[in-house]
């Protein structure tokens, strides 16, 4: 599940769910389109050119790992990255290539915000086989948003509803 259309995550975990996105959309097809690749690497590099303290290969090995994902955003709020606007910008165009280009990739990982405090939420148009959307120990000082949430429906069924 990929939440799609505005959405406002926290920096850090806007980050690591897209290099785990990428790196689950990377590692499951032998062709993956070029944008996302692109855009997985473009944001990597920003990454570890900026963020060397950040390691991301444990990740690699295992993007559906809740545990490994968490211990990215410990390594990245250590950095401070979540300030960097150009970061998340790119972790930004990732989610949106993996959408338009993988959007099966999220079946992988999937959408489960645990301990997130933000200004505000928003998720629009999210299909899930499973549960459509979790949220655990959320703070949000804002709005809330979610529309158009399909929970318990097949994949060949989401994507149809996707393209509707």
């Amino acid at each position: 599940m990929i939440p799609k259309g505005e959405q406002t995550l926290e920096p850090i975990t806007g980050i690591a769910l897209s290099l785990a996105l990428g790196a689950a959309t990377i590692a499951g097809k032998e062709v993956v389109n070029g944008l996302v690749k692109d855009a997985y690497t473009a944001l990597k590099g920003l990454l570890t050119s900026r963020y060397p303290s950040v390691s991301v290969d444990h990740l690699e090995k295992a993007p559906e790992s809740k545990a490994r994902r968490a211990s990215v955003e410990e390594e990245l709020a250590a950095a401070k990255a979540d300030n960097d606007i150009e970061l998340v910008a790119a972790a930004r165009k990732l989610i949106e290539m993996i959408q338009q280009h993988a959007p099966d990739a999220g079946a992988t990982v999937g959408v489960d915000l645990a301990d997130i405090s933000a200004a505000n939420l928003r998720l629009e148009n999210v299909a899930a086989s499973g549960t459509g959307i979790k949220v655990n120990r959320g703070t949000f000082s804002g709005d809330i948003e979610i529309k158009n949430v399909r929970a318990g429906v097949s994949q060949n069924h989401a994507r149809k509803a996707d393209k509707s």
